[in-house]
């Protein structure tokens, strides 16, 4: 499978704007500028999408390793936390941390805990990304 997004950035850093689109066209020249990556600027950034990606894909996981064990679950939310600073090499991630609610029936505590870690070490997106990556999870009846 190849997934396929493109980028456009017209200006200087801290003046030009930006259009992210998804072959998929659910993203379609989507603006980013500096402010909204770096200030408080309504919008979407590079982080933000990453954070979303992070979401998306440890829900998926989470599911699949609670399917092993029979376990379907009614829902899983999470939410990713991302972590976007200034260091010494510049601005970079540094974290993420995952804040994960399932509703899963027939699990108990120990074994949501044991899918939760598996899936935030297996998921394809934690893999590619090279930052610590963090988890609380929360079964919920």
């Amino acid at each position: 499978m190849l997934r396929k997004a493109s980028a456009v950035w017209r200006g200087g850093l801290k003046d030009g704007k930006g259009v992210v689109s998804t072959d998929s066209a659910v993203l379609s020249s989507v603006p980013y500028n500096f402010n909204q990556r770096f200030g408080d600027e309504p919008g979407t950034n590079p982080e933000e999408l990453v954070a979303a990606a992070m979401a998306s894909c440890y829900s998926m996981k989470l599911s699949g390793v609670l399917g092993a064990s029979n376990l379907v679950p009614d829902s899983i939310e999470t939410k990713a936390h991302l972590t976007f600073e200034k260091g010494e090499a510049g601005f970079g991630v540094s974290k993420i941390h995952l804040v994960v609610v399932g509703k899963v029936p027939n699990a108990t505590a120990e074994i949501f805990a044991a899918a939760a870690e598996d899936a935030r070490k297996n998921c394809p997106i934690s893999g590619l990304l090279k930052t610590t990556i963090t988890v609380d999870a929360k079964l919920t009846t």
